[in-house]
């Protein structure tokens, strides 16, 4: 794939220390990896073809989840092993969504908020899922966290993908949900709205939430409590989507979205080292009329996107019920197992010599003539880089 003609670690590069200045051990952390993703300096290899004079330099990733360089290849294993995870059934996706003055209380309390919306998008629709009154039976959701909108401003909101349908209670039973039809959209707002509220209070009663500038005044009891008075009278936007056709469409759209950030290298259409124009997309608009262009300074545009860098070991992806880590294994083989008749005849390959051959990565030709491009030198990290922690012996190649 062609190099964009502009990417972020350009705009990292022009700032050089002033973007530093300021930042959390996270940011830092992001923006070192995206300077230094696919240079010289993460190291690297050489291919030689056989054939002719060809040569290859290729140069390693850095892997950060916060790298647009560096997405492509997670999403693909992640994908693979959801795969296995595919039923039978219709597949919906949800929306659950922080109103503005919550998500403003978010903004500085990333992990503290984001996971009680994690919590609370996952009680909102277990419980409702196994109300008998709407569908009794035991859900599975694979919640994806999101935190940006199209102009990368802070609109944390999370994307669910969820069967249509879930397990009795006594796991005798696949029941469906009604056909075209999830849950009621109005009762999952309200149980969301409650659950989140409640766990913003505790959040504070217990003292783990901080205030700064306009918001500061919310330290205090009264006025935090009349401020989630004010938000318990809104309504809150949960988002419900027609169902997906099929597996294969619920796998594109995890595709698009669960290894997503906050934008991509190929959305940047113009930098001129002190201004960047990028795409965007106004959702409120239809048609042609919702795609346009931004420009923001350099320093603005990393500011948005530096916003959206994660606490470390923040997981923005979870599973819940029956498709939670813990008994992932043994529900969705007994949902399978009552789904039989709608399963499509599988024809698994024989475990052979030749069958794994076959999967085995084909090496890519030499550009030049087709001939067989081989490794020739492995290009050694930078020194002053931390070694990486491995559970293997470095891998070293007699070049001469």
């Amino acid at each position: 794939m062609p190099r964009p003609a502009f990417e972020v670690a350009d705009i990292v590069r022009s700032l050089g220390a002033s973007l530093r200045a300021g930042l959390s051990r996270d940011q830092h952390r992001a923006v070192s990896a995206i300077e230094a993703c696919r240079t010289a300096v993460l190291g690297g290899h050489v291919s030689a073809c056989e054939d002719c004079a060809h040569i290859d330099v290729a140069y390693n990733s850095c892997r950060n989840r916060s790298c647009p360089k560096c997405q492509a290849a997670a999403a693909y294993d992640w994908l693979e092993a959801r795969r296995r995870d595919l039923l039978p059934v219709a597949y919906y996706h949800v929306v659950f969504t922080l109103p503005a003055a919550i998500a403003d209380i978010a903004f500085t309390n990333k992990a503290a908020v984001y996971d009680a919306l994690f919590k609370a998008t996952a009680e909102t629709l277990l419980t409702i899922g196994a109300d008998p009154k709407h569908l009794g039976a035991k859900l599975g959701a694979t919640l994806v966290l999101h935190t940006w909108g199209s102009a990368m401003t802070h609109h944390p909101h999370i994307h669910g993908i969820v069967p249509g349908g879930g397990l009795s209670p006594d796991g005798s039973r696949w029941i469906d949900c009604r056909k075209r039809f999830f849950l009621p959209v109005r009762v999952l707002s309200r149980l969301f709205r409650r659950l989140m509220c409640e766990r913003l209070e505790a959040l504070h009663a217990e003292g783990e939430l901080r205030f700064f500038g306009r918001n500061e005044r919310l330290a205090e009891g009264a006025a935090f409590a009349a401020m989630i008075s004010q938000e318990r009278r809104r309504d809150w936007v949960v988002y419900a989507k027609q169902p997906f056709a099929g597996p294969e469409q619920v796998l594109s759209y995890l595709a698009r979205y669960t290894h997503r950030i906050a934008i991509s290298n190929s959305r940047i259409t113009a930098f001129d080292g002190q201004r960047v124009t990028f795409k965007v997309k106004d959702y409120r608009k239809a048609g042609a009329d919702r795609y346009g262009s931004m420009t923001l300074s350099a320093a603005e545009f990393m500011r948005r996107f530096l916003s959206h860098v994660l606490p470390n070991g923040f997981h923005r992806i979870r599973h819940v019920g029956f498709l939670a880590n813990t008994q992932r294994a043994k529900l969705v083989a007994r949902a399978r197992e009552l789904l039989a008749d709608r399963m499509a005849p599988s024809q698994p390959a024989p475990e052979t010599a030749e069958s794994i051959a076959e999967a085995a990565p084909v090496p890519t030709p030499c550009p030049c003539c087709g001939g067989k491009m081989i490794l020739s030198q492995i290009i050694e990290r930078a020194s002053w880089l931390r070694p990486r922690r491995t559970s293997t012996p470095a891998l070293t190649i007699d070049s001469s």
